[in-house]
């Protein structure tokens, strides 16, 4: 699909049906998020695959949020490998993995496959419930799948503002 084609055509997918994402366009998926750009390529982000009813269920108990989803990915960067920007007050954790997520999103929707990005959620809560690693923060949480039969866009997805409104030249 053209680019320009993916990113206009993409949206919040809120419900799905139970069939699997293919391990091949799950692999290329991936790989998308694999080589987003990061801060000095760090890459320190963690992409974690959940599609066992049991992994599935833990989800279940910290958003109401999965939609049916058959796969989730949690993605989550470690703490200890991020690059901290002048001044100290900020570092490139949060903006790397949110960077490696939305490759992933837009990677999906190349592939035909719907999703959901989730930050409905205690992060700390998942990461506890998921016994994942001291040094690894979670960005988010989202639901990967085939869209059920009647699911759609929201009704304002088309509504943008006007370039005018969110750019300035300086």
């Amino acid at each position: 699909m053209e680019f320009k084609e993916v990113i206009k055509a993409r949206y919040s997918c809120k419900k799905y049906s139970n069939r699997q994402v293919e391990e091949e366009k799950l692999t290329a998926i991936l790989n998308a998020g694999r080589l987003a750009p990061t801060a000095k390529n760090l890459q320190e982000q963690h992409v974690y695959v959940l599609q066992s009813p049991e992994a599935l269920a833990k989800i279940d108990a910290v958003t109401p949020c999965r939609y049916g989803a058959p796969t989730v990915l949690v993605i989550a960067f470690d703490k200890n490998n991020v690059f901290t920007y002048p001044g100290g007050k900020r570092d490139s954790g949060v903006e790397d993995t949110t960077i490696v997520a939305t490759h992933i999103i837009l990677a999906a929707a190349d592939e035909g496959v719907d999703s959901c990005w989730i930050n409905f959620l205690d992060p700390e809560k998942l990461a506890e419930t998921l016994g994942l690693p001291e040094n690894e923060e979670v960005l988010m949480v989202m639901d990967l799948g085939y869209a059920a039969e009647g699911a759609g866009p929201l009704p304002n997805h088309s509504s943008r503002k006007e370039l005018s409104e969110t750019v300035s030249y300086m």
